[in-house]
Protein backbone atom coordinates (compact mmCIF):
# COMPACT_ATOMS: atom_id res chain seq x y z
CA UNK A 1 0.00 0.00 0.00
CA UNK A 2 1.48 3.35 -1.05
CA UNK A 3 2.58 5.65 1.78
CA UNK A 4 3.26 9.37 1.86
CA UNK A 5 5.58 11.46 3.97
CA UNK A 6 3.91 14.83 4.47
CA UNK A 7 5.83 17.72 5.98
CA UNK A 8 4.36 21.13 6.63
CA UNK A 9 6.70 23.74 8.04
CA UNK A 10 7.87 27.29 8.38
CA UNK A 11 11.50 28.00 7.49
CA UNK A 12 13.14 30.11 10.18
CA UNK A 13 16.56 30.45 8.49
CA UNK A 14 16.49 30.31 4.69
CA UNK A 15 20.25 30.20 4.31
CA UNK A 16 20.64 27.36 6.80
CA UNK A 17 17.72 25.44 5.28
CA UNK A 18 19.27 25.57 1.80
CA UNK A 19 21.82 22.86 2.65
CA UNK A 20 18.96 20.51 3.64
CA UNK A 21 17.03 21.32 0.47
CA UNK A 22 20.06 20.40 -1.66
CA UNK A 23 20.86 17.18 0.24
CA UNK A 24 17.40 15.65 0.69
CA UNK A 25 16.45 14.65 -2.90
CA UNK A 26 19.23 12.08 -3.31
CA UNK A 27 18.34 10.45 0.04
CA UNK A 28 14.65 10.36 -0.88
CA UNK A 29 15.43 8.67 -4.21
CA UNK A 30 17.87 6.21 -2.62
CA UNK A 31 15.02 4.84 -0.50
CA UNK A 32 12.52 4.52 -3.35
CA UNK A 33 10.72 7.80 -2.78
CA UNK A 34 9.72 10.54 -5.14
CA UNK A 35 8.72 14.10 -4.49
CA UNK A 36 5.14 14.87 -5.49
CA UNK A 37 4.77 18.34 -3.97
CA UNK A 38 7.23 21.01 -2.90
CA UNK A 39 5.18 24.12 -2.44
CA UNK A 40 5.90 27.47 -0.89
CA UNK A 41 2.40 28.84 -1.31
CA UNK A 42 -0.54 27.17 0.39
CA UNK A 43 -4.04 28.48 -0.10
CA UNK A 44 -6.20 27.29 2.78
CA UNK A 45 -9.81 26.84 1.75
CA UNK A 46 -10.82 25.74 5.27
CA UNK A 47 -9.06 26.73 8.47
CA UNK A 48 -5.77 28.52 8.74
CA UNK A 49 -2.17 27.42 8.78
CA UNK A 50 0.93 29.14 10.07
CA UNK A 51 3.16 26.76 8.09
CA UNK A 52 3.33 28.04 4.52
CA UNK A 53 5.50 25.27 3.02
CA UNK A 54 4.51 21.70 2.27
CA UNK A 55 6.38 18.67 1.00
CA UNK A 56 4.67 15.43 -0.07
CA UNK A 57 6.83 12.38 -0.80
CA UNK A 58 5.51 9.10 -2.18
CA UNK A 59 6.97 5.71 -1.21
CA UNK A 60 5.95 2.22 -2.33
CA UNK A 61 4.76 1.37 1.19
CA UNK A 62 4.95 2.43 4.84
CA UNK A 63 8.04 0.30 5.49
CA UNK A 64 9.93 2.11 2.72
CA UNK A 65 8.87 5.50 4.10
CA UNK A 66 10.04 4.48 7.56
CA UNK A 67 13.35 3.14 6.17
CA UNK A 68 13.91 6.53 4.52
CA UNK A 69 13.06 8.52 7.65
CA UNK A 70 15.17 6.32 9.95
CA UNK A 71 18.07 5.87 7.52
CA UNK A 72 21.55 6.97 8.56
CA UNK A 73 21.67 9.28 5.54
CA UNK A 74 18.46 11.08 6.49
CA UNK A 75 19.32 11.19 10.19
CA UNK A 76 22.58 12.89 9.21
CA UNK A 77 20.83 15.74 7.35
CA UNK A 78 17.76 15.99 9.61
CA UNK A 79 19.41 18.58 11.90
CA UNK A 80 19.68 20.90 8.89
CA UNK A 81 15.88 20.83 8.69
CA UNK A 82 15.17 20.89 12.42
CA UNK A 83 17.63 23.70 13.16
CA UNK A 84 16.27 25.91 10.39
CA UNK A 85 12.52 25.27 10.39
CA UNK A 86 9.52 24.50 12.59
CA UNK A 87 6.83 22.07 11.54
CA UNK A 88 5.40 18.60 11.39
CA UNK A 89 6.30 15.40 9.54
CA UNK A 90 3.79 12.54 9.19
CA UNK A 91 3.66 9.21 7.39
CA UNK A 92 0.26 8.40 5.92
CA UNK A 93 -0.72 5.13 4.27
CA UNK A 94 -3.04 5.36 1.31
CA UNK A 95 -6.38 3.75 1.99
CA UNK A 96 -7.09 3.43 -1.71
Amino acid sequence: MTAYVIAQFNVTDCEGFEAYRRAAPSVIEAYGGRMLVRGDTITSVEGETDRPRMIVLEFPDKAAAERFYNSPEYQEIMPLRRDNSVGTVSIVESGL
